[in-house]
């Protein structure tokens, strides 16, 4: 079931950011290259295409833990990257669009549907190894370095994937402050998950 589970959550994320890819191209406004880097430039994408990776790996080891993977925790950091896409789309994106067919699916796909997969999974399938409140600092690089990236690009290209990141509209000041909200989120997030994960390896003891 882990195992089929893991295959489907890979083969419907690499459907899904496959499908994004041609529909940003059949939307776009700039050439092919800079459409492909704006195309990356989102951390939605980012993180479905590691979500993604992370699922074909399980597939392709079976049971085993995959190296890329190895460390405790590495579920659960992948866990609370995609639950920040789940969540802030939500909250703060959905509103501000109204996708309309195949756009429509690959959306709630990447936005709703593997958010919550990939959550299902985790509770499931998470390793019995301890979990450390300290290996969150290890995982914000991921989002510190996507921020300072998208931040520097933008500077520079005057384009920004999310407008609480829109430093030409609300001014440095104030997307600094979205930035480090985001980052608290993350961590309120990661520390969510670790203690529940505790609680249920103490209850399985």
């Amino acid at each position: 079931m882990k195992k089929l589970l893991a295959f489907l959550l890979a083969l419907i994320g690499l459907y899904a950011l496959v499908a994004q890819y041609f529909l940003a191209l059949d939307s776009r406004v700039t050439d092919v290259v800079e459409t492909t880097i704006r195309f990356f430039s989102y951390f939605t994408i980012l993180t479905n295409i590691l979500v993604a990776i992370y699922f074909a790996a399980v597939v392709l080891q079976g049971n085993s833990r995959h190296r890329l993977f190895s460390s405790s925790g590495a579920l659960t950091a992948i866990t609370g990257y995609i639950t920040m896409v789940g969540l802030i789309y939500q909250i703060a994106l959905r509103h501000l669009w109204q996708p309309e067919g195949q756009q429509w699916v690959v959306d709630e796909l990447l936005h709703t549907v593997i958010p919550i997969a990939v959550i299902i999974y985790w509770y499931f399938n998470e390793s019995t190894f301890p979990i450390r409140f300290q290996q969150i600092a290890v995982w914000l690089v991921y989002p510190v370095i996507y921020l300072i990236v998208i931040l520097v690009r933008g500077s520079l290209s005057n384009f920004y994937p999310y407008p609480f990141m829109n430093v030409a509209e609300l001014g440095l000041p104030r997307v600094l402050l979205n930035a480090g909200c985001l980052i608290v989120l993350y961590i309120l997030i990661s520390v969510l998950y670790i203690w529940l994960h505790s609680r249920s390896r103490s209850v399985a003891v």
